[in-house]
């Protein structure tokens, strides 16, 4: 393939062009990929992105900050915690909020690590799915099944969560809640093994994944990959542990890292970080901090409910907040977090109002995507599917 002199793409006469998708879940109806082909062979790919049409951060320029959250929920519906996070600690640079209650960071840290397990669960499923592993996919279900419950029993939503908020979090924690929790990171080691039981030594699955996509620690860096592909190609980076937020320099974890950036590392790598995920939320809840679940400050976060009977000023603050939202001094930032996927981060400009003048994410479906074309130049058509489903892409996060 060529470009012309009026930069329009040229194909050789004697390839083929084939469209390629949409076939993953995530994906559809909303991508698919243009091969170039030479018989089996893919000689280039070219992505064809566009059509959800979102525009999410063009949106978020006219709204108040909190009314931001339930949009950012939508961008990676897979694991909807983590946006929130991302968004509320960039507004919370420019208010120059230092710390939040340590229960509050405590409970962003537990969602944001069921979020992680939930979308790894959702991307594990489909991906085994893709290659032909129907099994896979159903117990993967099952066990996303109670993360959801548990997101409805604190947030009375079992997706679009909205959770995590400038100054905390929504609600507090409850015992029961807690004891759900506990329950579930206690039975999902064994659900993990299960897992690997049915893929990680199958010849059919080592044939499809090893050897297939691979992409070396500098050209992942090149590409800007992030996340669990970048980790899988032998880079231990990861922004918790590099540039901690949420006091997650309290807890400990490991990295996990690959060393052949193929499909199978992608996939060890995130049944790892699965159960290092699991970890993290097990401390949690054994080191849980007492006291405020939001800043105590009702110039950012709303007052206690039962507070608007007894106090005219709580009552003020619930009506100021409600009616014109939180004022933010005017400046510009970006906040980078480790989501499911890889690098997410918002980069907000100020101009001092309750709406941002300008919002702009750095998601990793996004940022993937060309590392994904690169990946699947040499490889046999038969191995595209394997490829796209191991970068696991949100179509959200593309499309914004």
């Amino acid at each position: 393939m060529s470009i012309t002199e009026q930069g329009l793409l040229e194909r050789d006469k004697d390839t083929m062009t084939l469209n390629m998708g949409p076939q993953h879940p995530s994906t559809h109806g909303v991508f698919r990929v243009v091969l170039e082909m030479d018989g089996e062979i893919v000689r280039s790919a070219e992505p064809d992105i566009g059509f959800l049409h979102t525009g999410i951060e063009k949106t978020g320029e006219n709204k108040r900050y909190v009314h931001c959250i339930p949009m950012t929920d939508r961008l990676d519906y897979l694991n909807p915690p983590q946006n929130n996070l991302a968004f509320s600690l960039t507004v919370e640079k420019l208010l120059e909020l230092d710390e939040l209650p340590p229960r509050a960071d405590y409970l962003r840290v537990i969602m944001c690590e069921l979020g992680r397990i939930g979308s790894h669960l959702v991307w594990l499923g489909t991906h085994a799915l893709d290659i032909g592993a129907m099994t896979v996919f159903l117990y993967c279900w099952r066990e996303r099944e109670e993360i959801l419950d548990l997101n409805e029993m604190i947030s009375g939503v079992r997706m679009m969560t909205s959770y995590i908020r400038p100054g905390g979090v929504a609600f507090d924690s409850f015992p029961e809640w807690l004891a759900k929790v506990r329950k579930f990171v206690n039975e999902f080691p064994e659900k993990v093994d299960e897992y690997e039981s049915l893929l990680t030594n199958n010849p059919i699955w080592l044939d499809r994944t090893k050897g297939v996509g691979v992409m070396t620690a500098e050209e992942a860096m090149n590409w800007s990959m992030s996340g669990p592909v970048l980790r899988a190609s032998g880079v231990n980076f990861d922004w918790r542990k590099n540039r901690p937020y949420s006091r997650y320099d309290e807890f400990d974890f490991k990295v996990p890292t690959g060393d052949n950036g193929d499909v199978y590392d992608r996939y060890k790598v995130r049944v790892e970080e699965m159960r290092q995920s699991r970890e993290i939320v097990v401390q949690a809840l054994d080191n849980l901090p007492t006291g405020h679940y939001k800043l105590p400050d009702n110039k950012v976060s709303l007052p206690d409910r039962k507070k608007l009977h007894s106090s005219m000023e709580a009552l003020i603050h619930h009506f100021k907040l409600v009616s014109d939202g939180i004022k933010v001094p005017a400046g510009e930032t970006y906040v980078p977090t480790e989501g499911a996927r890889g690098e997410v981060g918002f980069y907000i400009v100020s101009d001092g109002s309750n709406m941002p003048l300008r919002m702009k994410l750095r998601a990793p479906s996004f940022m993937g995507i060309p590392g994904m074309c690169k990946m699947m130049e040499g490889a046999y058509i038969a191995d595209v599917v394997a490829i796209i489903g191991s970068i696991d892409i949100v179509m959200g996060e593309v499309d914004r």
